[in-house]
């Protein structure tokens, strides 16, 4: 896979103990519920959006859109999701990589914050 230079994060570094315990959800089982929490490997990468496997399925994990930031996920990496699932694909709020460190995306609570953003540019 090719890696894209000139990545731009929205990182916190934060300790797991800072987020409440939230079970994890086997992404075979995924509900449309905010807050939900999932982890696997990450199987493949296009832009902000990665396919995260768990063994009991596959979802296509949405990090935000490529013109607000760069998230640089890579493939083989192992992920814990903090987010919601709608319908079709899982939207990020915060993704845990395995050395603790926190990619913030969004609060999850209201209009996400590049919500109307692409009309002003």
């Amino acid at each position: 896979m090719k890696r894209l230079s000139g990545w731009a994060m929205v990182t916190a570094l934060l300790s797991l103990s800072s987020f409440p315990a939230i079970a994890q959800v086997p992404i075979g089982d995924l509900r449309r519920d905010p807050g939900t929490t999932i982890a696997g490997t990450v199987r493949a990468v296009v832009g902000n959006e990665f396919i995260l496997d768990d063994g009991t399925g596959q979802v296509i994990v949405d990090a935000g859109p490529h013109w607000y930031h760069r998230v640089n996920i890579r493939e083989g990496e192992r992920l814990t999701v903090i987010g919601e699932y709608d319908d079709y694909d899982f939207d990020a709020f915060r993704i845990v990589r395995s050395n603790g460190e926190v990619i913030f995306i969004q609060s999850g609570e209201g209009p996400p914050p590049w919500a109307g953003e692409r009309q002003r540019r």
